[in-house]
């Protein structure tokens, strides 16, 4: 067999969303006559199989674990069964606290192509090519898989837009087979972040960069965004410097504006790093002094101007 395999993700009875994100990203990678099968593990799987009927998938797969949440000896015992029974091209996993526990080992135990952290799938000259970052996050690294016949891909969340018009997928069942697990879950503990923002789901952005040029800055531009109904976020170099919590950065190694229309960047110079975190973004208004900068690239409106100033007249509007 070939083909494209997602394994979805729940947690607490409910599909995390990067599991139809990795939906989105199958489709990119998927050959001429290629089926897309997403496979849920759960101790009830029916129950998500609703909402995973999405475009871009062809067939479900549901797999009954004894676990009622996530465990790493059930996950691997029965994801390595599933690729051995149908021998994929491609395997698509969440990047996450999950496959953490499982995905190294399961790639190693099968002799699979095998990359984490991957921000872009693609096929060059027919050859899968997989992008992650590397020193930091300070360079792009392509990875690609010579002589492999199956690839695991453990995916970044929040890069890929997750399919949004519903479809009728073939439904089928998998037996996994039985393990005894050397962990056992006890309970859930919410921990805080000191920073309840989420970057991902807030549709009006204001992202102060490192044009601000000091720390005593950041109160104005917080209360600028309040003002203006928007979320305020960051680049990385205010992150860095701790200005703001890390939970706040916009682009590659922070967080993708997932669901912005507006986005409002002021004294961004716009480094491609923050350019990956607004990639879905509808609207983008750029106000830097420098008119070569390369968030002007991006940007629908675009003012030269101090940042300072343009903060001042849009004050004096709210």
């Amino acid at each position: 067999m070939s083909g494209i395999l997602v394994i979805a993700e729940q947690r607490r009875a409910e599909l995390r969303p990067v599991s139809l994100e990795l939906v989105t990203a199958a489709q990119t990678l998927r050959r001429t006559g290629e089926e897309v099968a997403v496979a849920i593990l759960a101790a009830s799987p029916d129950n998500f199989t609703q909402a995973l009927c999405v475009t871009g998938v062809d067939e479900i797969v549901t797999v009954k674990v004894p676990a009622a949440e996530f465990d790493p000896d059930t996950f691997e015992s029965a994801v390595g069964a599933l690729i051995a029974q149908r021998r994929p091209d491609v395997v698509l996993m969440a990047h996450s606290v999950d496959s953490f526990g499982y995905a190294a080992a399961l790639a190693a135990r099968l002799g699979l192509g095998f990359a984490t952290d991957v921000f872009k799938v693609e096929r060059i000259e027919g050859e899968l090519v997989a992008t992650r970052g590397g020193y930091g996050q300070k360079v792009n690294v392509e990875v690609d898989f010579p002589g492999r016949s199956t690839v695991l891909l453990a995916v970044r969340s929040n890069v890929f837009k997750a399919p949004e018009q519903i479809a009728s997928p073939r439904i089928t069942a998998f037996d996994a087979p039985a393990v005894q697990s050397r962990a056992t879950g006890r309970e859930f503990i919410e921990l805080s972040a000191g920073d309840d923002v989420d970057m991902t789901s807030a549709e009006f952005i204001l992202t102060i960069g490192r044009g601000i040029g000091e720390e005593a800055k950041v109160p104005q531009f917080r209360e600028l965004a309040d003002a203006i109904g928007a979320t305020l976020g960051c680049s990385r170099p205010i992150a860095d410097a701790g200005w703001l919590p890390k939970s706040r950065q916009v682009g590659q190694s922070g967080k993708t504006a997932s669901a912005c229309r507006l986005y409002i960047a002021m004294g961004v110079s716009g480094a491609i790093q923050h350019l990956a975190g607004m990639k879905h973004v509808s609207t983008i208004v750029a106000v830097n002094t420098d008119a070569e900068a390369s968030i002007f690239t991006v940007a629908k409106y675009g003012i030269v101007g101090d940042i300072f100033e343009v903060a001042d007249e849009l004050r004096r509007l709210f």
